[in-house]
């Protein structure tokens, strides 16, 4: 090296390599942001000498201090006595021949029901990863339960926030030896692809050769070659060219799937990745294996994990999906944060890629979801081994499909019945032990069970990823959506909606928990009705026993037909129950009574009904669904009252007491409503009117609310208590929920549907008498 050279050392290239994707930077893009050629950063990253001035500006470019990374002066190294090899100029030789082979086989993917194949560039979403093992962790139940809401349990959450994370690429340069660990469709082959084609095409690690290896293929090549030789084969590349390349450590090694190897083939390829990196260790290695995969160990290689994907990566992903396409990313991401529960699905990027396909076939997610989860369960339980030709060992492959889903119905009811989130290994497996051991020629030994039952929760988080290792010893299903779908298919398909099930079902109604469980339940369902039927008998007598909610249903019921408009009776006992009330009703059950009975109203109109009503409520109904006068008339008034009975001083009270005598009053509540507006003081001064209203304000709300009773049948002070009130927060929720099952697509008969939807939000004594009467 000459006085004015300078090299970078080995530990120096890894620093440079890293501060180049923390700056984002590609070697290319740093030789145009110095305003130099590409030859002295190839020199830079690849341990030539340097020019000292350009070394140093490097380095300062990459925020770097160039002492750190130059290396200590020392003489070539000789490959052998005799001669030596131009080393550049077989990676260069090597590089150009492989590279058609590696675009060829890494620069597409296609998965599931893709029609054709897209370039990996056009859909890569960057990786990330996980340095602690997830189901390595010495964490118990009431430490994972603290990252989880105790109204909501939320995995999606629990898995974006736990870890520190780092890049893929990252990860890459920091372990020469890398084990990259995932559950199944979580992105690991995608990512060794994207390594091959960023290595092959100058952006990373250019000065080495990728070199991609399908462990499967390799284990069930003919003749069974050892890794070098399928690599020269496979290559079509001399031996004595890879040779070198190995040797040298100029190799990019990428060995793709160990999970998909064969049993009767395992021994033999684990022995052979052992020697093979034992024999050329300078050279970088990325492997790839499913989470609870075989305790393979690998003592020089650091294992790490794929991450879920965060919100960040979702909406990458998916604007790279809908690109130039009809359907716009925009209204993907609406409507996936729309639902929460196939939102947790968008975690993985096998199932992101599943709900963008169901989603650009429709414009949006079906209805009814249980068709969804199902067609993602299907994906994890047979098609994505089946499609790429996967043979798994053979315990768990006795249980068929169905089976399979049985056994997790099992659990998942079990667990959930009890709030088990999070279950202990030994319970899982003693759950599996009770199932299996009553399948034809099940093995009666109790020790030989147990054994079966570990294999078997293994082969479930390690061939389909529905149950997985949350810390050491401790398991959860991996979403859970899949938690509660299982649990409604055990009552729906394993217990086939018998009157015992579905009344254990039911008994569930008021504990929000078991929302999406009952939407799942009735989607599912041949036949909805005898469901659907059960739930509305349980909702009417939550209130049946308490005479003065009762005396309030009938009220609402009075003033529903008191309104002639051609809206349904059910809508507009809806509007007056959630108006009268002071229970943070957020107008949702409104809100669905109008989506399921104006379907007559154009599409954009009832798809954007106001979420909330406030005081503009008359306006924005009567704009957005040309309310019957009459009823506007009703709206006014008891928005004017209920709001008279709550004013903040802090407002201006003189504008906010104000009310239109201009509506279509009749004459004798229009002079006693101006008299009223009379006694208000005139002006604007706010202080003035606060004196004045502290001094008169209740007696002047009181004489509003007894005209409002007398002469609109509205304004009454109900006074419930806080046990009735939270009776009626159940009730209104039960009402929304079945109003929602009618709403999703379920299969239910006419009669039965418009005989609940009659029903809804009567007093139970109408209720009964309909019932004798039909």
């Amino acid at each position: 090296m000459s006085g004015r050279s300078l090299c970078s050392s080995p530990e120096g290239i890894q620093k440079a390599n890293r501060a180049l994707i923390r700056c984002s930077l590609t070697q290319k893009a740093l030789a145009e942001d110095l305003g130099i050629t590409r030859q002295p950063i190839g020199k830079f990253f690849t341990g030539k000498p340097v020019d000292r001035n350009l070394f140093v500006q490097i380095c300062d470019r990459l925020d770097l201090e160039w002492e750190e990374i130059v290396a200590e002066p020392v003489s070539e190294p000789e490959v052998n006595q005799d001669n030596s090899i131009d080393i550049d100029a077989i990676v260069q030789g090597v590089r150009e021949k492989i590279k058609p082979l590696i675009q060829e086989r890494c620069g597409t993917m296609r998965v599931l029901d893709m029609t054709q194949p897209i370039r990996l560039n056009d859909i890569y979403t960057s990786v990330n990863i996980l340095e602690k093992i997830t189901g390595q962790r010495r964490l118990g139940i009431d430490e994972l339960l603290q990252h989880c809401s105790s109204q909501d349990f939320d995995l999606f959450g629990l898995n974006r926030i736990t870890e520190k994370r780092l890049s893929g690429l990252e990860a890459v340069e920091k372990y020469s030896k890398l084990m990259i660990l995932g559950k199944p469709g979580a992105g690991k082959t995608t990512f060794l692809k994207y390594l091959a084609i960023q290595c092959i095409r100058g952006e990373f690690q250019a000065e080495r050769v990728p070199i991609f290896v399908t462990l499967k293929n390799f284990a069930e090549a003919a003749n069974k070659p050892g890794l070098l030789q399928h690599i020269t084969e496979d290559t079509m590349n001399p031996i004595s060219s890879i040779r070198d390349v190995l040797t040298y450590g100029k190799a990019l090694v990428l060995l793709d799937g160990l999970d998909e190897v064969r049993e009767e083939d395992s021994n033999r390829v684990l022995k052979e990745i052992r020697e093979f990196s034992d024999r050329f260790p300078n050279n970088q290695f990325v492997m790839t294996c499913r989470i609870a995969a075989k305790e393979y160990t690998f003592d020089k290689f650091t294992d790490v994990e794929v991450a879920d994907f965060d919100n960040y990566q979702i909406f990458n992903f998916t604007n790279k999906w809908f690109k130039d396409k009809a359907v716009k990313p925009e209204t993907f991401i609406k409507r996936l944060e729309e639902n929460n529960r196939i939102k947790e699905l968008a975690a993985s990027p096998l199932l992101l890629t599943l709900l963008c396909l169901a989603f650009e076939e429709s414009g949006d997610f079906p209805a009814n979801r249980s068709e969804l989860y199902k067609e993602g369960l299907d994906a994890l339980l047979k098609k994505w081994d089946a499609k790429r030709g996967i043979q798994r060992d053979q315990i768990y492959k006795k249980l068929s499909v169905q089976r399979k889903e049985d056994l997790l119905s099992k659990m998942a009811l079990t667990t959930f019945e009890r709030s088990e989130y999070f279950f202990k290994q030994k319970v899982a497996e003693q759950y599996i032990t009770e199932y299996i051991r009553n399948l034809p020629d099940a093995n009666t030994d109790e020790e030989a069970l147990q054994l079966d039952s570990e294999e078997v929760l293994r082969s479930i988080e390690h061939h389909h990823g529905l149950v997985v290792a949350r810390a050491k010893g401790i398991y959860s299903f991996s979403h859970l959506t899949f938690h509660e779908y299982f649990t409604a298919r055990e009552f729906v398909v394993v217990r086939q909606s018998s009157e015992e099930a579905l009344q254990n079902i039911v008994s569930h109604i008021t504990e929000k928990r078991w929302r999406e469980v009952f939407l799942l339940a009735v989607g599912m369902s041949p036949s909805a009705d005898r469901l659907l039927l059960l739930i509305k008998e349980k909702i009417d007598f939550i209130v049946a026993d308490d005479q003065r909610l009762q005396e309030f249903l009938l009220w609402v019921r009075e003033k529903s037909l008191s309104v002639k408009v051609s809206y349904k009776p059910a809508a507009l006992r809806a509007l007056y129950l959630e108006l009268s009330l002071d229970l943070s009703l957020d107008r949702s059950l409104l809100q669905s009574f109008l989506r399921s009975f104006l379907r007559s109203l154009p599409r954009s109109l009832y798809l954007d009904l106001p979420r909330s009503l406030d005081l503009d409520l008359e306006r924005s109904l009567d704009r957005s669904l040309d309310l019957d006068r009459s009823l506007g008339l009703d709206l006014s008034l008891s928005i004017l009252l209920s709001f008279s009975f709550d004013l903040d001083l802090d407002l201006d009270l003189s504008v906010s007491v104000s009310f239109d005598l201009d509506l279509d009053l009749n004459p004798e509540l229009k002079n006693l409503l101006q008299k009223l507006r009379e006694q208000l003081p005139s002006g604007q001064d706010s202080k003035e009117f606060e004196k004045w209203w502290l001094a008169n304000g209740k007696a002047w709300r009181e004489e509003l609310r007894l005209l409002m009773i007398k002469d609109r049948n509205i304004g009454h002070d109900w006074q419930f208590s806080n046990e009735q009130k939270e009776l009626l927060q159940q009730y209104y929720d039960a009402n929304k929920l079945v109003v929602d099952c009618l709403n999703s697509d379920c299969y239910v008969s006419r009669e039965i549907r418009q005989q609940i939807e009659d029903t809804l939000l009567l007093p139970i004594a109408e209720i009964k008498q309909r019932q004798q009467q039909s």
